[in-house]
Parts: structure tokens; sequence; C-alpha cells
């Protein structure tokens, strides 16, 4: 009987052991189910704050853009193929721009920027930069039950810090500024605000000192270049000149010295312009040919590589253009019954007899032609028959500032100059 109750009792040791198993394992079982179902809402939770981050990121940056690289030999039609825009899509965007620009220009160097909606992949719009003042923009817009491309030139708006700089010159003003870390445009910009009372080959000397206040130009924050020069003042061997930028009531702009004289005058004071001959002549380099010596050469030789750009000093009518003896491929420019200038040696001539011609517009490229020992301008000025020195005659201001701004051209002036001096 004892062993009875012993065999009784083992047995529901074993059952009681196998209820705990069960109990163990029916726990371990609910806790998985919750575990998987935590982890599945967890998951589900996460799926919708995905898709809400996405709608959230298509509504607050709906497009995304494709930039595309003009290089040599693209065409607008390949590049837009490139970037996934199809031939009709194309085609329309280009007829679209062709009363604003036409697309078959696009140059070298620059970039497409394509517009897409980040939702549906549709072509939205293009922009390129047609110049460093305007963009065209061709944007699709929804008319009624279609859409159509509409195209429009717009000013770039760059955000606009104004810089002073200033050096004293030790060979040439473009070395200067290089030296004081001047951006080379701005200081073309300089050299052309003074281009009619100043030649940066011949006038100036060792030891003149400039200083001019400008715009700087930054997109984004970055720095893009130069834009207006306001003001600037130039000693040359002592002689001190003034420019300030005014711009009217009316719109008309332009430079004026310290008493409101227009610094612009009849003629440019050099037949070639600065950035063509800035950086390869400086004072040590140049030359230039006395006036009424033994040798009767009455002009001034300007040393310029062949090709350089040469451009009439004064508006007036071509009334020499061919071959002229010693002086090899000539123009001469008629600018009034006093004036006459005369461009010799060039290597090519760019304006035919009897043609009317602008300030500063390109006549010939520099050569070597004719009694010349290397490719230099022969310039001359002649007046009345006589030829003269051009870089000692003074010539008359055009129109000053009207008497009704100059007020307000006076406090341009109170504004800028304590900065220059």
């Amino acid at each position: 009987m004892f062993f009875a109750i012993t065999r009784k009792a083992r047995q529901r040791i074993r059952q009681g052991r196998l209820a705990v198993r069960i109990a163990v394992l029916a726990g371990l079982a609910i806790l998985a189910l919750i575990g998987w179902l935590t982890v599945r809402h967890e998951l589900r939770i996460a799926e919708e704050l995905r898709q809400q981050a996405v709608r959230m990121a298509v509504e607050r940056h709906p497009y995304v853009t494709r930039t595309v690289e003009v290089t040599d030999g693209s065409t607008y039609g390949a590049l837009m193929e490139r970037a996934g825009v199809t031939g009709s899509e194309a085609t329309a965007v280009f007829e679209a721009a062709k009363g604003a620009y036409d697309l078959s220009n696009i140059r070298l160097g620059r970039s497409i920027r394509l517009v897409f909606d980040r939702d549906t992949g549709r072509f939205r719009q293009l922009v390129y930069q047609i110049d460093s003042e305007e963009v065209l923009e061709v944007s699709r817009r929804q008319r009624f039950e279609e859409s159509e491309w509409i195209a429009e030139r717009k000013k770039i708006d760059y955000e606009i810090r104004v810089r002073t700089a200033e050096g004293v010159i030790e060979t040439s003003l473009y070395e200067s500024a290089l030296d004081q870390g001047i951006d080379e445009r701005a200081i073309i910009a300089l050299a052309d605000v003074f281009q009619w009372t100043i030649d940066f080959v011949m006038d100036v000397r060792k030891g003149d000192t400039y200083r001019f206040v400008f715009e700087e130009r930054y997109l984004d924050g970055k720095y893009v270049m130069p834009g207006q020069v306001l003001a600037a003042k130039y000693t040359n061997v002592g002689s001190d000149r003034y420019a300030f930028y005014f711009e009217d009531s009316s719109g008309d702009w332009g430079y004026y010295d310290e008493e409101g004289n227009s610094v612009e005058r009849l003629f440019l004071k050099a037949p070639a312009e600065f950035k063509y001959i800035s950086s390869g002549f400086t004072t040590g380099q140049r030359y230039i040919s006395a006036f009424n010596v033994s040798t009767g050469h009455r002009a001034i030789d300007y040393a310029a590589p062949t090709g350089t750009p040469v451009r009439t000093v004064g508006a007036g009518t071509v009334v020499f253009a061919g071959w002229g003896g010693a002086y090899g491929n000539k123009v001469s420019v008629r600018h009034n019954a006093t004036y006459t200038t005369n461009y010799c040696h060039l290597s090519k001539i760019s304006v035919r007899y009897g043609s009317k011609v602008d300030q500063g517009q390109t006549i010939g490229l520099v050569g070597s032609t004719g009694f010349s020992t290397g490719p230099h301008l022969h310039y001359e000025m002649v007046k009345n028959g006589t030829k003269i020195n051009p870089l000692t005659e003074e010539f008359p201001s055009v129109e000053p500032v009207p008497e009704g701004e100059r007020d307000r051209f006076l406090e341009t002036v109170r504004k800028y100059r304590p900065e220059l001096d």
C-alpha cells in the first residue's frame, strides 16, 4: 500500500511538472504573440510616418531638378533627350522660347536647368542663363483642360555687396590689381570708366594710385562677379581724376567728375581696349615713339600680339580701307571736319570704305603688314590736315549732369568722395 501511494504521488508530480511546462509554453506563446503584434503595430506606424514624410517632402519640395552642361558639339535637342525630355515636349519648349531667345544659340560652358514634378515625373520648366544679367524661363502653365508653355526673360536677382579697393602702380594697373586680390573683371571695369581720359598703356606711370568703390554680385551666398563701379579716383603723375556713377530720373546713366561734367569725350584715349593688352604689357615693356623727331614718326605705336582687336576712338565714316603701301593694311576714319584717325599695319580689316562706325567699334586686328618689324598698331590722329599727339590733345566732354539733377548728383559725390580720399 505504501508503494501504491508513492506511485500516485510521483504521477501527480509528473502531472504538475507537465502543467507547469504547458503554462510556461503558453506564456511564452502569448508573449511572442504580443511581441509580434507590437512589432507589426510599430512597423505600421513607421510606414505611416514614412508616407507622411514623403507627402510633406512633396508638399514642401514638389519638384526635382536636373542640370545638363552645354559641352562642345552638344545641341539643344541632344541635351534634352539626355535629360529624359520627350521629343514633343522639347519641340514645344523650343517653339515657345523663340520670341524671347533662340535655344539653338545655347553657349558652350553654360548649363540648362530642367524641373520635373517629384511625384509624377512630369516636365515642368526649363531655365537657361542668357548672359550675366538675364535668364530664360520656359514654364508649363495650365489653361483650362490643357497646358501651354510660356517663355520669359527675367533679370537675375543678385545679392549686392559693396567693396572698396585700392593700389599703387609698380608696373601696370593690371598687375597691381592682381597683387591686391582684385577680380580682373573689376579692374577692367575701372579702366573702362576712365577710357576717355587715361590711356592705360601709354599714360600710366610707376607710383600712380587708384581707389574705387564697386559692387560684388552674389547668388545663394556665393560670389559670382563684380558689378557696377560706383565711384573711382585715379591719380596719374600727381593729377587726380574722379568718376562718379549717376543715373538720372529718366533712367539715363553715366560717369561724371566731381563737378558734374561727363568723363565721356569725343574720342577714346586708346585704340586698343585695356583688357586685350593689360596682362602682357607693362611700363617696362611698352614704348611710345617720339613726335617731331628726325625720323618724322608722328604717331603712337602700340605693341600688341597679332590678332588684338583695334577699335575706332570715335564715331565717323571710313574714308580708306585697304592696302596703304608702307602702312600695310590701313583704315582711316573721318570723325568730323576737323579730325581723322589712321590705324595701320593691320593683319585684318573689318570695315569697308564708306561704312559708318561707332565709337569703340572694332575695325580690324593688329598685325605686322607693310614696313613693320613686328606686330603692333601704328596709330595716327590728324587735325585740320596735320598729325598731332592724341595723348596731349584735350577733347570736349559730352553733356554734363542735367541742371535739374545736380542736387541729387552732388549727394552722390558727398557720399563717395570721403571714401575715395
